[in-house]
């Protein structure tokens, strides 16, 4: 899993067993999902008749009709904000401490959205039945099939309430999981010929190809993928995440962590100490952007302010799970070029 899975706690339940609300009521207060909930305000109509939609479990989900209320991973729902689809509930990060949208909320209007659970174990069941959902989607970091950000002590509880729909980012490039959530969006009734939606599609091929010339023009820039934590740095390796493996397709040099480094990591990451983080020589430096990292201006190690890249101020942004339209991952191509063309040997 990416990253920020180091810093949470272990998953916990959110209804004990024996609660005040058991199943039964919970299933209860979903109510009537023919009627008209009024989640569609602001969300183009999808064609009308049976909807159906194969999620990347193989898992084929079959309505009536296209859901409207839909409930989300917050990332998600951003994606498909940006595509003209509003859900009505999301989970996962959402707002800061101070109130303000999360990075992973992108462009949508937080205060328009039921927020089911902030921070990595929340999920409030009796808010999510009272939304009546036709569907809950999310991301999916592994081959199990497993939901993001949905709780593993309640997602059987979860799961009778409203079939859930995966999208996969694991182990395959950007590209993939932008196209899938394409087809989402469109199967739920956007209009994928809206001018906003194909020119961000063209502006992403274009900043494809300016990484691609980037990374083609100077080869011997290393680029560092890394996570800050109080105790800890996570130098990430390329495989596994979509968008390390899309930037290495397209030429990017990346430092690789050995396989049995990152094996305390699932695969995905190498936990270093402080006193370790200039293991590796790296010219560029991409730091995780979520908040439940800390910032590049917020660390005050002296080994990392030692390093070459930070000294030479050659470190930007990284979104390790980024929203899954082409609008929001235009500038993660053209952040990167930029910092290889500017990007000087220093490592």
């Amino acid at each position: 899993m990416p990253l920020a899975r180091a810093t949470h706690p272990s998953r916990r339940g959110l209804l004990a067993a024996g609660g005040a609300v058991g199943l039964g009521a919970v299933l209860a207060a979903c109510g009537d999902k023919g009627k008209d909930s009024g989640s569609g305000k602001g969300t183009p109509a999808a064609k009308s008749g049976p909807w159906s939609f194969k999620d990347d479990r193989g898992t084929t989900v079959r309505l009536d009709k296209a859901p409207t209320n839909i409930v989300a991973f917050t990332g998600v729902g951003a994606a498909l904000h940006d595509y003209g689809i509003q859900v009505k509930g999301v989970f996962g990060p959402t707002t800061t401490k101070g109130g303000k949208p999360d990075v992973q909320a992108g462009d949508m209007d937080v205060s328009k959205v039921t927020v089911l659970g902030n921070t990595w174990g929340q999920f409030n069941i009796e808010k999510y039945a009272s939304l009546a959902p036709d569907v809950l989607i999310s991301t999916m970091f592994d081959n199990a099939g497993t939901l993001w950000y949905v709780p593993e002590e309640s997602k059987k509880k979860i799961a009778q309430l409203a079939p859930g729909i995966g999208v996969s980012v694991y182990d395959r490039q950007l590209t993939q999981p932008l196209q899938r959530m394409w087809d989402l969006a469109e199967s739920l009734g956007a209009d994928m010929e809206a001018a906003k939606v194909t020119d961000a599609k063209r502006r992403f091929e274009a900043a494809a190809a300016r990484l691609r010339a980037a990374a083609r023009a100077k080869p011997e820039i290393r680029v560092m993928a890394g996570s800050a934590s109080d105790q800890l740095f996570y130098v990430s390796g390329s495989n596994l995440s979509i968008d390390l493996e899309y930037f290495k397709a397209l030429g990017v040099n990346f430092v690789e962590p050995p396989e049995s480094a990152k094996k305390q990591g699932g695969g995905w990451y190498e936990s270093l100490s402080w006193e370790n983080v200039d293991k590796y020589r790296a010219d560029v430096i991409m730091m995780d952007d979520r908040s439940s990292a800390i910032q590049p201006a917020d660390i005050t190690k002296p080994t990392w302010k030692k390093l070459p890249a930070v000294k030479a101020g050659q470190v930007i942004a990284r979104s390790p799970e980024p929203i899954l339209s082409y609008d929001k991952c235009v500038p993660l191509l053209t952040n990167l070029a930029e910092a290889l063309e500017k990007a000087k040997k220093v490592g």
